[in-house]
């Protein structure tokens, strides 16, 4: 054989193994298929362009769904590896989710796994969404190449958090005494709840709106909503108010 011949040999070897791993999914031929719930579509939009490339990425998002009632649907239609799972959704939020869904995560020969990926990082969000089966939290300022490898590790079994909230969570589960109802606090939707941290680190209502994919109208119905349900009267008693309950 020609050294000509041997060459051309080599790369129509190259280029169809390359076409091969294409098809296989990418990414070293691993392949996940994840459905995406969270009640922002834009949002939702981004993530998929980020990391739905299959080819290269190796993640196929196989549905989307903007609230609870949408995201178990979806869910049982497509049984995926992987939900990534918003905390805060119309209709019971992530933990209602993952309620409806128990007996999928339970399923010995095909689990669906739940990855919390939330703007939030309240430890109340973190521990309520672990104790209800998710397999780890990270939040939404979490890169691309680190939300693929998250999404493989928890499709493998493994826990992940974003560094700082893992400490949420060994601590919940260090000890055994319940936490203490706050009336107050469960007056407050989960989305008034949002508002309020923000507000009490400082942002201000156009940071709050881009922050959260909501108007500026929108953030400031919210702070008066708090206002009103928890008797204050500006911006400063709520920080007070949080502060004083470790909500910041």
């Amino acid at each position: 054989m020609s050294d000509a011949t041997e060459a051309n040999g080599t790369a129509e070897t190259a280029e169809a193994a390359a076409i091969g791993g294409l098809a296989s999914g990418g990414a070293g031929g691993r392949h996940v298929r994840v459905v995406l719930v969270d009640d922002h579509r834009m949002f939702r939009t981004g993530v998929q362009a980020e990391i739905g490339q299959t080819a290269t990425t190796g993640v196929e998002v196989v549905g989307e769904a903007a609230d609870v009632d949408q995201a178990v649907t979806v869910i049982t239609a497509t049984r995926p590896e992987v939900v990534l799972l918003d905390v805060h959704l119309p209709g019971g939020g992530g933990v209602e989710v993952l309620r409806r869904c128990a007996a999928l995560m339970a399923d010995a020969e095909q689990p669906v796994r739940f990855l919390a990926l939330s703007v939030s990082d309240a430890a109340e969000d973190v521990i309520g969404v672990i104790r209800g089966g998710a397999r780890g939290y990270v939040t939404k300022t979490i890169t691309g190449t680190d939300l693929v490898d998250s999404i493989f590790r928890v499709q493998e079994g493994d826990a992940v958090f974003s560094p700082r909230l893992a400490g949420f969570v060994l601590d919940a589960f260090a000890s055994t005494d319940a936490p203490p109802v706050d009336e107050d606090l469960d007056r407050l939707t989960q989305r008034e709840r949002e508002v309020l941290r923000l507000i009490a680190r400082g942002y201000a209502y156009k940071e709050i709106a881009k922050q959260l994919f909501i108007s500026v109208k929108t953030v400031e119905s919210h702070v008066s909503a708090v206002l009103r349900k928890l008797q204050l009267s500006n911006r400063h008693e709520l920080t007070r108010w949080a502060t004083a309950r470790r909500l910041v």
